[in-house]
C-alpha cells in the first residue's frame, strides 16, 4: 500500500542518515518530496537478499529484522531495526544485488526513496552530488582504516607467533627466552610482510612489554615461548 508522505519531521529524520547528514535544507527538502510512503503486514519481506535494490527505506514505524541466508541455506538474523532505521540506501547509488533481506516483524510504515528520483535529484543540484560524494569519501577512508588496522593486527599476530616459534635459549633470570639474530628484513621475508610493517610492529610490541631486545636478539615471555 502506498501514498504520499506528510513532509513533518522528515527533514530530520533524514537528516539522521549518513548519506544525507551534510546535505543542504533545500536539497533534502526536495528528496523529501520525493518519499513515498508504504505499508507492510507483519511477516512480509521488504529486501530480498541477492535481487537488485531500487529503493532505500526509512522505517517510521514498526519493527524489522536484518536476515542472510548461511551457506547450508539457513537463515541468520544479522539485526533487529526500530522506528528510525533506514535500510537499503546504496540501493540509490548502483544495483547491486541486495547483501540481506529486511523482514517484518509487526506491522510497519516506511518512506521509500526510489534510484530513479535520487539520480534526479543529484544531476540538477550540484550540492548534492558533491555532499554525497563526500560522505562517500568518508565511508572509503573509514574502510580502507578498518582494513588497515585488521592487516596490522595480523602481521603483529604473525610476528608474535614467529618470535615465539623462534625462541629457544633462555636468558637473564628466566622469565624470558632469546631469539637468534635477526633483522627486521628477515622477519618481514618469513611472514610475507615489508620491513616497514615489521619495524612498526616491533615497535609496539616493545612499548607494550611484551617483547625485549638484546642487539639482534628478541626476547619474548619465557610461558610464550613455551605454549608455541
Amino acid at each position: 500500500m502506498t501514498s504520499s508522505p506528510s513532509t513533518r519531521d522528515t527533514l530530520e529524520t533524514l537528516r539522521a542518515i549518513p548519506l544525507f547528514s551534510h546535505v543542504i535544507d533545500g536539497d533534502l527538502e526536495q528528496i523529501a518530496s520525493h518519499l513515498i510512503e508504504r505499508r507492510y503486514p507483519r511477516n512480509t519481506t521488504i529486501v530480498e537478499e541477492g535481487l537488485p535494490g531500487d529503493y532505500m527505506y526509512i522505517l517510521r514505524e514498526g519493527r524489522v529484522k536484518v536476515t542472510k541466508l548461511s551457506e547450508d541455506g539457513r537463515e541468520k538474523i544479522l539485526d533487529f531495526l526500530d522506528t528510525g532505521a533506514f535500510v537499503g540506501e546504496m540501493a540509490l547509488l548502483e544495483r547491486a544485488p541486495r547483501s540481506a533481506s529486511v523482514k517484518t516483524l509487526t506491522p510497519v510504515r516506511v518512506l521509500a526513496l526510489s534510484r530513479g528520483d535520487f539520480m534526479g535529484l543529484i544531476r540538477k543540484s550540484p550540492d548534492l552530488a558533491m555532499a554525497v560524494i563526500q560522505e562517500l569519501s568518508r565511508r572509503l577512508r573509514t574502510v580502507n582504516d578498518q582494513a588497515s588496522a585488521l592487516s596490522f593486527q595480523r602481521v603483529k599476530d604473525r610476528t608474535k607467533g614467529l618470535l615465539e616459534r623462534l625462541a629457544k635459549d633462555p636468558h637473564g633470570d628466566g622469565t624470558r627466552i632469546s631469539t637468534p639474530s635477526l633483522t627486521h628484513q628477515q622477519i618481514a621475508d618469513m611472514i610475507g610482510t615489508s620491513r616497514e610493517t615489521v619495524t612498526r610492529v616491533v615497535k609496539e610490541l616493545k612499548t607494550g612489554g611484551w617483547l625485549e631486545q638484546d642487539g639482534k636478539r628478541y626476547l619474548v615471555p619465557a610461558e610464550d615461548a613455551e605454549l608455541a
